[in-house]
């Protein structure tokens, strides 16, 4: 019986179903978005993919952009990545759909205070260069919880489907939900 368990762990392995894939990781941290971006695209360049976001105050580096990338036992496609930051919801569907319209599809967004004192919501897109999928996105933004399912319902309706969700601080001194909505076109 001690005999028969290696020659079934070497018939497992023989036929891959063993052990599962191994990662590895890197974290990047910077108050820069236009640095994370940077960092990402090299990390991607080097197989690695995104794996989370979060952004807030840590530790050394005070208000920062988190992001951790991992890279799998078999190699990924080398995908090219986006950060897109503001404070304006106007602004930020204008670029996601500009992004949408290269290819990019949505991941994950968070809120940081950025260096020049402001709280912007970022948001990280990739592109799959094996896929060229073009992509619609549409943000809503309201400061009442009433309309939100109504608004949700009504994108709904035309096919578009939640992709993430954030409390924003508006310029004006007060509280936004914005929602992330995105379709594949028809």
């Amino acid at each position: 019986m001690h005999i028969a368990l290696p020659c079934a762990l070497l018939l497992l392995e023989a036929v891959g179903l063993a052990a599962g894939p191994s990662y590895e990781y890197k974290l990047l941290a910077t108050s820069k978005t236009s640095t994370m971006e940077k960092e990402m695209n090299e990390a991607a360049a080097e197989g690695y993919v995104f794996s989370g976001v979060m952004g807030g105050e840590t530790a050394a580096g005070g208000n920062e952009v988190v992001v951790v990338m991992r890279r799998a036992s078999e190699k990924a496609a080398n995908r090219k990545y986006k950060l897109l930051a503001t404070s304006k919801t106007s602004t930020m569907e204008k670029e996601m759909r500009a992004a949408g319209d290269e290819g990019y599809a949505y991941l994950g967004q968070t809120v940081f205070q950025s260096m020049f004192g402001g709280r912007e919501v970022a948001v990280i897109m990739e592109r799959d260069p094996e896929s060229a999928v073009r992509r619609e996105y549409r943000l809503q933004a309201t400061s009442r919880t009433s309309t939100m399912e109504k608004e949700l319902n009504e994108a709904g309706a035309d096919g578009f489907r939640l992709l993430g969700i954030t409390v924003s601080k508006t310029k004006f001194g007060g509280n936004e939900l914005v929602s992330i909505l995105g379709r594949d076109p028809q």
